[in-house]
């Protein structure tokens, strides 16, 4: 249970993807002018993640260590191919909106770090947990993102008018730098406001 609380406080506070990191920035800045579009990024990388991790780590004994990298590149790839064929299928017009970005989950940097920095080397369940937790905190920072830049860029909230008709929208929020403006406000709270201190300097890499 205790592993469980730290692995969770990880993913979605303390070595955060985005905001401690800097991974993913690539889709966290093209999908989060809607909230819509940044929840569905959000659960597939979760779906991806999770099962990626658990995946790599019911293999890791049996996995050559010479090829491990390409077997960890088709593992992901298998999810991402599951992720697009089902969104074509059953979210047709969201999967348009999304466009490139899902196939690039292939390449996400959370994705592949999580696989070699901690499913390598721990037991499946834990892999897993580690993975969905890291995709939240993924989720949590685009939707917080895509919140102001769908309310100041549309006057909408997940397509509902919020703002009356009376207000003129920001078109910068949802132009590119748009996102850039406020990926850099996240990581300026984070790093400034709320500091988390380094742990385990010199020990075993855990993101």
């Amino acid at each position: 249970m205790k592993a469980i609380k730290q692995i969770f406080a990880q993913g979605v506070w303390k070595d955060n993807p985005i905001y401690r990191q800097i991974l993913g920035i690539c889709s966290a800045l093209a999908v989060t002018n809607l909230l819509t579009n940044s929840l569905v990024m959000g659960v597939g990388l979760m779906f991806v993640t999770g099962l990626s991790s658990f995946t790599v780590s019911v293999l890791r004994h049996h996995t050559p260590k010479h090829i491990r990298m390409m077997v960890q590149t088709l593992i992901i790839s298998a999810y991402v191919i599951i992720l697009d064929i089902f969104l074509k299928a059953y979210l047709p017009e969201m999967s348009k909106a999304l466009g490139p970005y899902v196939g690039l989950i292939i390449t996400n940097c959370i994705i592949m770090g999580r696989c070699e920095a901690y499913a390598q080397h721990n037991p499946p369940h834990l892999a897993f947990f580690d993975g969905i937790t890291m995709g939240l905190g993924y989720t949590v920072v685009l939707l917080f993102i895509a919140f102001f830049r769908e309310l100041l860029g549309f006057g909408t909230l997940f397509g509902i008018q919020i703002l009356g008709e009376s207000f003129t929208p920001w078109t910068l929020m949802i132009m590119p730098p748009g996102a850039f403006f406020m990926l850099g406000i996240v990581i300026w709270i984070a790093k400034n406001v709320f500091p988390v201190q380094e742990e385990n300097k010199g020990g075993p890499v855990n993101g």
